[in-house]
């Protein structure tokens, strides 16, 4: 007489899917477990505090000093000859780079859905490091849409003169809505987020966001200042993203000293193989 086994019934796919996005979420509200994690926090504010007394310093003295020169020396707002910056600006816009992301999330969540094992646990790595890119740009996004509401300033030549002091708080409309440049706040917390994790990639990223940076100066969407906030804005709001992450042993491990530091593994090279292995027969 044989031994009969019985195995349960894996889950359906919709159930898998479920599971998969549930767990993604879930990581990001978790407890904070990191020991070290009031070491990076104290870090976190050190810099936090000293790059934002420096940033608001040359807010100011642009703002005082180099605006209203800087306005009146670019071409003209809608000159023909501008077409290829007016592209090449939409590169920074946040709706974009959040679409593209969160496209990639859903997307990855529909993969892992049907993998299991190392497979769906290395995929699921990878999500959370695109988790960290989308909402680095997007809490700081956030936080520029509220400084541009409080503090209304008026895009170049809103008003018909060249004004770096024109300003309506609470007004609300796209022409008060140059400090912080959103922009400049998105291209720079990409540029951080990406950079955190692949250092490497770090002068190609900020070279990057710099040039989205000038593609505003000279579209005359923004002054000199508002560029400088928006960098200044989307740098701390990524830091402060990373060091959620980081808190929660989520892509990034810290250092006895409070140092933030991307967590340690062949990624990219592993990924391939996943991929190669899922696609054959």
């Amino acid at each position: 007489m044989s031994a009969s086994t019985s195995t349960a019934p894996r889950p359906g796919y919709a159930a898998q899917l479920l599971t998969v996005s549930g767990r993604a979420l879930a990581q990001l509200v978790r407890t904070p477990s990191h020991s070290r994690r009031a070491e990076a926090a104290r870090k976190l504010a050190r810099h936090s505090l000293w790059l934002s007394a420096a940033g608001a310093a040359l807010v100011i003295v642009l703002m005082v000093a180099f605006d209203q020169t800087e306005i009146q020396l670019m071409p003209a707002r809608g000159t023909p000859s501008l077409w290829p910056i007016r592209i090449l600006t939409d590169f920074g816009k946040d709706e974009y780079l959040l679409s593209v992301l969160g496209a990639a999330l859903v997307a990855l969540a529909f993969v892992a859905a049907g993998l299991q094992g190392k497979r769906r646990a290395l995929l699921l790595s990878v999500g959370t490091r695109l988790q960290f890119v989308f909402l680095s740009i997007a809490v700081s996004a956030f936080v520029a849409e509220i400084l541009k509401y409080l503090i209304g300033r008026g895009r170049p030549f809103v008003g018909g003169q060249a004004n770096p002091f024109n300003f309506l708080p609470f007004e609300g409309t796209g022409a008060y809505a140059s400090l912080p440049s959103g922009h400049a706040v998105a291209a720079f917390a990409l540029a951080f987020a990406v950079s955190a994790l692949w250092p490497r990639l770090r002068v190609l990223m900020f070279t990057y966001a710099i040039v989205i940076l000038l593609t505003r100066l000279v579209l005359l969407a923004h002054h000199p200042s508002d560029v400088v906030a928006g960098a200044l804005v989307g740098m701390v709001g990524a830091m402060a993203v990373r060091y959620w992450f980081a808190a929660r042993r989520l892509g990034f491990a810290i250092r006895a000293d409070g140092t933030i530091v991307p967590l340690a593994g062949a990624v990219s090279g592993r990924l391939k193989g996943v991929a190669h292995r899922a696609s054959a027969p």
